[in-house]
């Protein structure tokens, strides 16, 4: 017996590579579930275990020896029956975990997706394995561990992916953008993108690129390290963005121009237009894009969809070129400078406190 398939004729003792791969699919899928249950496990229990160290220093009369003596016994023990991963310094992170996040909560509205993840004694749900959770006690500012927290989650950040956007200062180069309400919500909810300059960044840091922090590149070779790197890319723009194309011809009354990278955002509905300039912003290169804004508004552009978004990307701006050129009122094209060097968090605090 012969069964008809999508590419001909399917024998009786043959099974589609279509089925085949929903079934590992399935499979990838329970293995992915299951491992992280087991890392969620896993981070509650260390909780639990940091906050019986505590207790039980408590009941000492010199507790500073006193909590040395349990540790040191505890990990002998705990070794002993269970082998490696209970050494004393992941025993004092263990009670150092219990002490932040005792009395540290994130708001239930904020991952209604997790509504059934168990809670601690003290109201704390976590969502991310234990080396995040490891890189964001690091982190002093609570706010700032919240909203790492918090996008970790939302993004389903790797921890790599989490310290390189934390190495990047993603907070304060957000937060120098916003006002103090809105600085408050990154820190709540984390970031959301409701207009087009929520999506915007500046700087833009392109250090996965490997290029040097000095213009001895051109424009070309800029584009293609992006395309080489496309998704960095994608990650750094943020949330909602897939790519069209690049170089995308633009043509009317017989002229051709061609914009470098489009995509389109998702969230925004709307298409992302980006331009690269490796030297000083000017204001033609305002224009210029103001024009391909303005094509793709009138030519490209569905019903249903919103007005284009333009980002020039530049090693250089002056900001008052940008003002001057743009309409006061404009929400459509915006001049963001790139580094290819990761900045300084320290520079970024300094002016975020200032502000």
């Amino acid at each position: 017996m012969r069964l008809s398939g999508k590419c001909g004729v399917l024998h009786m003792n043959e099974v589609s590579n279509e089925f085949l791969d929903r079934v590992s699919s399935l499979i990838e899928e329970a293995k992915k579930n299951v491992k992280t249950a087991v890392n969620i496990a896993m981070v509650y229990t260390y909780f639990e275990i940091g906050r019986m160290i505590i207790e039980e220093e408590q009941n000492g009369d010199n507790r500073a020896e006193y909590g040395k003596y349990i540790i040191r016994n505890l990990s002998s023990f705990l070794t002993e029956r269970y082998g490696k991963g209970y050494s004393v310094d992941n025993l004092k992170l263990m009670r150092r975990f219990y002490t932040i996040y005792k009395t540290d909560s994130i708001g239930e509205t904020v991952f209604p997706q997790f509504k059934n993840y168990p809670v601690t004694a003290t109201g704390r749900k976590f969502y991310l394995s234990w080396s995040h959770y490891l890189k964001l006690m690091r982190i002093t500012n609570i706010e700032e561990r919240h909203f790492y927290e918090i996008e970790s989650v939302k993004n389903d950040w790797s921890l790599s992916e989490l310290k390189r956007q934390y190495y990047s200062s993603l907070y304060e180069r957000l937060a120098l953008s916003k006002n103090k309400d809105e600085v408050m919500l990154l820190s709540q909810k984390g970031q959301i993108i409701e207009k087009p300059a929520d999506a915007i960044k500046d700087p833009y840091v392109l250090e996965f690129l490997q290029l040097p922090e000095l213009p001895v590149y051109s424009e070309t070779e800029l584009e293609n390290k992006i395309i080489d790197h496309l998704q960095q890319f994608l990650l750094g723009l943020g949330k909602g963005y897939t790519f069209v194309g690049r170089q995308v011809r633009l043509t009317f009354d017989e002229e051709h121009f061609k914009v470098d990278l489009v995509f389109f955002n998702r969230i925004l509905k709307c298409f992302v237009l980006i331009d690269l300039k490796i030297g000083e912003l000017k204001h033609q290169d305002i224009g210029q894009m103001q024009m391909y804004v303005n094509y793709y508004d009138r030519k490209v552009k569905l019903e249903d969809e919103n007005n284009t978004i333009g980002i020039i990307l530049c090693k250089d701006k002056k900001q008052s070129i940008v003002e001057m050129t743009l309409p006061e009122n404009n929400n459509q094209i915006f001049a963001s400078k790139f580094q290819t060097v990761l900045p300084s968090k320290e520079e970024l605090q300094n002016i975020l406190n200032e502000e």
